[in-house]
């Protein structure tokens, strides 16, 4: 029996699930790197897809973009499909010459102005935190594949555009964030909840320092280090 959103049955979801936001990042991945893939969802163009990686089940589905929409994916997933673990694969935006184009970000904790866990359960706190165990994995496997990351805090913001662009600088130096997304506090936050695991990879794809943009054909190549760590963790985690 599915959800308002999701029209799969609770079977047919693994235990751990990779998040990209962009749901042909998340049929590129099934199609490419997963076996014997099936779609499992495709309600509001939201595709996910199970399949198996290395002999281990996983799902891969899009969240979409911004907090809300993260919000109802992974409290449903968590929730109603009995998900364990979230790993949320996406894109930054960097603030921090300590973050390079291209580079493979792990989430520390997430920093944010949202309301969205103030109205979900009631937590006033600007920061959230994401599972320590899922982080230590992801540190393993990249050293295991030689895969860099740059660890530390994130920016997540509820507005992809901004008037006033000093503001992104006072949130770098005042709260120490090393570049901006959308996604990982409500992720994390739903996560630490509901009593179960996330974590967060991204991949730089601009930078406001040297205002680099990657292209689509960059982003793809870039994001591979990210896929591939992230389905080491998954391979790891299911030991």
């Amino acid at each position: 029996m599915g959800t308002i959103h999701i029209e799969a049955n609770r079977e047919d979801i693994a235990k751990i699930v990779l998040m990209p936001g962009d749901s042909l990042r998340a049929q590129f991945i099934a199609e490419n790197y997963l076996e014997d893939a099936v779609q499992i969802n495709k309600v509001r163009n939201m595709f996910g897809f199970t399949g198996y990686y290395k002999g281990i089940r996983v799902t891969v589905m899009s969240s979409g973009m911004g907090g809300p929409s993260m919000g109802i994916y992974s409290h449903e997933l968590f929730n109603k499909y009995d998900v364990e673990a979230i790993i949320r694969i996406g894109s930054t935006g960097a603030y921090s010459e300590k973050l390079g184009m291209h580079d493979v970000m792990l989430v520390e904790s997430s920093w944010s102005q949202s309301t969205y866990a103030k109205t979900y359960s009631g937590y006033e706190e600007e920061v959230v935190y994401p599972s320590n165990e899922l982080n230590s994995l992801i540190k393993e496997v990249s050293d295991k594949l030689n895969i860099a990351i740059k660890a530390g805090r994130i920016h997540s913001t509820d507005a992809f555009y901004t008037k006033d662009k000093s503001v992104l600088h006072h949130i770098r130096d005042t709260y120490g964030c090393l570049g901006v997304e959308m996604e990982s506090f409500a992720l994390l936050h739903n996560a630490n909840v509901a009593g179960k695991k996330a974590a967060c990879l991204l991949t730089v794809a601009d930078h406001a320092l040297t205002n680099e943009k990657a292209t689509v054909e960059e982003r793809q190549h870039a994001f591979e280090n990210m896929i591939n760590l992230a389905l080491g963790t998954v391979v790891e985690y299911s030991k």
